[in-house]
């Protein structure tokens, strides 16, 4: 009997271990791509601040931003390693032409495709608008959701959070399947969590807290 226990134990230690190193592998890529994206947000701040098109530039991102959050297909695009980056750059090219941004954000996404950093663009269009609010005074308030809001819900959602936090709150939503229904609100200190995955998990904690009581 005492056999298959340890090496039950053992399986679970190194199960468990493969996990912390694959946390902490994703920990660091996360870290590279956030000093990755904000060196490229700071270079199209710059641009965009010298052509005085920063309200245009923002506007753009948003379209783009957009584009990947409804568009599977083009967050393969652009992670695959499998498609040259020539090949990438003309795709997105094609894409951007259709959406109908400005020169400027057009030009620095072929530079972002041809480098093979497009995978980075959604992290380089936050940081970007990070800094325009840190610029403008604007409180970020940081919403997932399971599913694209739309223009109604985020209006409402945009008052109610300015009603209590002030004028200066602007929405960076994300979507994020992973949290099933509902939302989750970061606005500085203060976080909301009303998605369907923290309900679900309680209410299996809460499960197994009653079957562990009832057998004991």
């Amino acid at each position: 009997m005492p056999g298959p226990c340890l090496r039950h134990k053992g399986g679970s230690a190194k199960s468990s271990l493969k996990l912390t190193l694959r946390q902490m592998d994703e920990d660091a890529m996360a870290s590279v791509n956030q000093e990755l994206a904000g060196r490229y947000a700071a270079a199209l701040f710059d641009l965009a601040d010298d052509a005085k098109a920063l309200d245009q530039v923002s506007a753009d991102l948003a379209t783009v931003n957009g584009l990947f959050n409804e568009s599977p297909e083009l967050s393969q695009l652009a992670r695959s390693p499998l498609v040259k980056a020539e090949d990438r750059a003309r795709a997105f090219a094609a894409v951007m032409d259709k959406a109908g941004v400005s020169k400027l954000v057009a030009n620095f996404a072929q530079v972002v495709a041809r480098n093979g950093r497009l995978f980075a663009l959604p992290q380089i269009i936050r940081a970007f608008n990070d800094e325009l609010s840190r610029r403008r005074g604007e409180i970020v308030a940081e919403v997932r959701v399971a599913a694209k809001l739309t223009a109604k819900q985020e209006s409402r959602l945009l008052e109610t959070l300015q009603a209590k936090h002030g004028k200066g709150v602007r929405l960076d939503v994300q979507i994020d399947p992973s949290i099933i229904g509902g939302m989750t609100i970061r606005l500085g200190s203060v976080q909301i969590d009303s998605s369907l995955a923290t309900k679900l998990n309680k209410l299996s904690m809460a499960l197994k807290s009653g079957v562990s009581g009832a057998a004991a």
